[in-house]
């Protein structure tokens, strides 16, 4: 059975919705306020202080309050989970498939398993 990793869950899941995809490509330029966040979205602010909060509880940003402002910057080494996992997973399928491709090389030539 598969390890599960409830931070790694965490993380593809907030990562799994375009609209928090899109605020954190916009985060990647910089903080903002989440007044500056909902605007491009077209969603009300309730909705994207939820989106927020998922973004938040998996680690991939982190807000602070000055007022009544509240500002989100991202946080990048958050994603390194993720890039180990897919890394990971990248070079067990592409051993698989070298031993593959040797196997058919193989049966090609006439050769026994």
């Amino acid at each position: 059975m598969a390890k599960h990793d409830p931070d790694l869950s965490l993380l593809f899941h907030a990562l799994a919705d375009p609209t928090r995809r899109s605020i954190l490509t916009r985060l990647a330029e910089g903080p903002a306020a989440v007044t500056d966040l909902a605007g491009p979205t077209g969603l009300r602010l309730p909705t994207v202080m939820r989106h927020l909060s998922v973004l938040e509880e998996a680690g991939l940003i982190a807000t602070t309050k000055d007022g009544r402002v509240r500002t989100c910057a991202i946080r990048p080494e958050a994603l390194e989970p993720a890039r180990t996992w897919i890394d990971e997973q990248r070079a067990l399928w592409e051993a698989r498939l070298d031993r593959l491709d040797a196997f058919v090389t193989n049966v090609m030539k006439g050769g026994n398993q």
